[in-house]
Formats: C-alpha cells, structure tokens, sequence
C-alpha cells in the first residue's frame, strides 16, 4: 500500500481578506513530489484557507491512488486539533469542511501531525503566490509554480463560485471543484468584534477573525413579522460608539480589562461632533454611558452641549480581552496561538487569563437592553458604548446568527440606532451614519 505526505497551507490577508491555499503531495519513501495544489480563493478567512488547502491536497492523494495511505502534516493547530478528534468544531460554517476532508478517505487511513511553519514552506510558498497574483488579478494555478509537473493541479476551490451566503448545511456533497465550492461558502466568515480596529478598510470597528460559532440569545424572543398597528412609541436607542483613542489607530485590544485609555485629541474632536450633530437633531432625551473612560468622556462632551445628565450602565462596557488587552492582534497570534485558536473557534472560549467570551458579552448585552428598554418606553436615549456591545444590539435587534456580528463595519464616533415595541419586535434604523465627521 503507498503511502503519501500531505503538506498543506491557508492564509488570508486581512482574516477575512484575499486568501489563497497550498498543498503539496509527497511519495513517503522517496521524498519525490507528485502533486502540486493552489488557488486563490478571493476573500475569506485564514482558517478556511487552511482547510481548503488540506481538501485539496486530500482529493489530490486520492487521484493518486485511492487506497493509499496519508499523514498530513500542517502548521495550523486548529485543523490538526479538529481532524485529529481532539477539539471539537463548533462553528458551523467551519463543520462542513471538516466532514468533506473525513470522507475523502475511509477512516483510519489519514493521520494528522502539527509542524512548525519554517517546516512547512512548500506549501506556504504556494499560498502566498496565490494570494500574490490574485492581489494582481491574474489568474493562477499550481501548474505556474511548477512547471515541471506533468500532472494536473488538484480540483481546486474556485472562486467564481464563492458567494456572500451563511452557513449552509449541503448533505451528501463529494469531492471537486463544486463541492470544495460550496465548503467555502458555507464557511465565510467576518472579522471578530471587539478590537480597536478595523480589518476592512474604511473604519475603525473590528479586527481579523472568525465568528462564533452561538452566542447568547434574547431573553424573550420577539415574534416576528409586522406588528399590530397601534403599539404605542418605541424606547429608540441612539448607539455611539466612542470617539478615538490612542489604541484605536495602532490596531490594538482595547476591552474593559485593560488600561482604560481615554480619548485622543482626534478622539475628542470626534465627540464634539457628534454632539454638534445631535444637538441638531434635538430628539435626544436621556444619556447612558459605559463605564470606561473613553466612553463617559465622549458622553460628557454630549451631555454638556444638549444640557442632559449621564447615566452609567455596566451592561454597556466593551468585552474584556484578559491577557490579549493591550496587544494587535498578530502579537495575540504569536504569544498565544492556542488560545486564539480556540478563541476564533467558539463564542464561549474566553481569551488568555479569564476574559469575557463573546457568549457572556452578548448574555451581558441582552440584559443592559431589557433594562434599558423598560426604563426608557417611549423615550429616545443615546447609549455612548462600544464596537461589541453596539454590534451585539443590533444582531439581537434582527435576529441573526452570531456569524452576523462580524459582518459589521463599525467606526469610531459613528451613530446607529435601534427602535424596541411594547411587543418585543425590533427596528432598525440606522448603522455606523459617519456623515456628521466629515
């Protein structure tokens, strides 16, 4: 029986952003390369890069000879830990993948071994040149990077095929191009919430990662559909993200277990107007903050030009990033890939040292809006908060899936809004409305 050596890689750019795989196959008593596999996949995340690189390194062991043998051997924890058995794959765009790569072969004929990222730069090499000529917009495939094979790139992930869509269960799919395909599209997935920064160009709200895989839900569940025609007025939350800190250009963890920075100057400029532009508007009746400096020093601005007093709500504070407070998010990667890992896998893992998951955030969230939404009936209030919390109001407002959270761009200073009936039913109104900056 032969035995082969899958070598393969993912990355993206941006995690979501332009991605590509490598895979290598290697005959295991000579060494000798037998198949080359890469493509650029156009924008998703790195770990759904990597585990298009191993699909399309497994289904080329397989054109090979199907009754052959395979170790894989990959630099990424997540889908040697998953494969292997050992973590369990709760996102559920990510679960597709992983049970396409089990049938290809029957099981027990594929091993799995983690190896450092210096001993995997074959495949590396192969991602990143996908990822370079798709940056140029060319095409490409493996066979450019090798031209000496004389043996046909392994079916890859086509991205003409990948859509926008969520998770998607598509029993029954088998190997090649349109399989591999629809894996992909059920498993994109956006940046993570809660940072400083931005992943996407534009803004200032989130930073590179994967969704969860749940979240918290609602304490009640709003019906859904039009409500009856005489339901009084809504308790509308005006949501206000604070302005700018010293963190936010610098791409770093700022949660509420960190320094508590306060704003820039650019941050405070930021405040003023926003409260230039509420003042304006003049419907604002009622101010609550977060605790956390940059917050209450962006509603005190507010408060002192639209002659309001501010009220404080924990519910309303940013998640705490533990141990990652402080860092961007390639320092995170470095120092704790493990825990990152997990952390991008699952919204219940919590970051390094005790954080707060994005499950307890959302429970946190959903409990500050009931309270709020009894207290204010009627009444429009500026809620002055964060990226997560804002993100989570609104998922919660549209009844969405957690995934839903990292599809949001959100900037700094920015305004959004929801509306809450007597029902429990939702609107929303506005998101991250930047005019009022420029």
């Amino acid at each position: 029986m032969r035995e082969f050596i899958v070598e393969a890689d993912g990355g993206s750019r941006g995690n979501p952003g332009p991605a590509g795989y490598g895979a290598v196959v290697s005959d295991a008593a000579t060494g000798e390369t037998l198949r080359e596999a890469a493509e650029y996949l156009g924008v998703v995340t790195n770990n759904v890069a990597e585990y298009s690189g191993l699909l399309a390194g497994l289904r080329a062991a397989r054109e090979l000879d199907p009754e052959a043998t395979v170790h894989v051997r990959m630099d990424s924890k997540l889908v040697v830990e998953q494969m292997s058995g050992r973590w369990k794959i709760k996102h559920p765009g990510i679960k597709p993948l992983a049970a396409e790569a089990a049938r290809i072969f029957p099981p027990g004929r594929v091993t799995y071994e983690w190896i450092p990222r210096e001993q995997n730069k074959h495949a590396d090499r192969l991602a990143n040149e996908a990822m370079d000529a798709g940056a140029r917009g060319e095409a490409w495939s493996a066979s450019d990077s090798r031209a000496a094979l004389d043996t046909p790139a392994a079916r890859p992930v086509t991205p003409e095929l990948l859509e926008p869509s969520g998770p998607s269960e598509r029993p029954g799919l088998s190997g090649g191009a349109d399989a591999a395909a629809a894996d992909v599209r059920a498993a994109q997935a956006v940046a993570a919430p809660g940072t400083e920064t931005a992943a996407a160009p534009g803004g200032t709200g989130t930073a590179a990662a994967r969704g969860p895989a749940s979240a918290a839900t609602p304490s009640s569940t709003p019906s859904s559909g039009w409500a009856p025609a005489d339901m009084g007025p809504p308790a509308t939350f005006v949501l206000l993200r604070h302005g700018e800190t010293p963190l936010t250009p610098q791409k770093r963890f700022s949660g509420s277990g960190g320094s508590d920075p306060s704003l820039s100057d650019i941050g405070k400029e930021q405040a003023e107007k926003a409260a230039a532009h509420l003042a304006r508007r003049g419907t604002v009746q009622a101010i609550v903050t977060s605790p956390l400096a940059r917050t209450r020093e962006t509603a005190g601005v507010i408060a002192a030009r639209l002659g309001l007093d501010v009220t404080v709500d924990d519910g309303l504070r940013e998640t705490d990033f533990g141990a990652w407070e402080g860092l961007t998010f390639a320092e995170v990667r470095e120092r704790h890939p493990d825990d990152l890992n997990a952390w991008l896998s699952s919204p219940d893992a919590e970051p390094t040292g005790g954080g707060e998951s994005f499950a307890a955030t959302a429970n946190r969230v959903a409990a500050a809006r009931d309270r709020l939404t009894a207290a204010y009936a009627g009444r429009t209030v500026l809620l002055v908060t964060h990226v997560t919390p804002i993100k989570t109001f609104v998922r919660l407002a549209l009844g969405a899936p957690p995934e839903a959270l990292f599809r949001m761009e959100l900037s700094a200073a920015s305004l959004s809004a929801v509306a809450y009936y007597a029902d429990g039913n939702a609107s929303v109104r506005l998101f991250n409305e930047t005019s009022h900056l420029r």
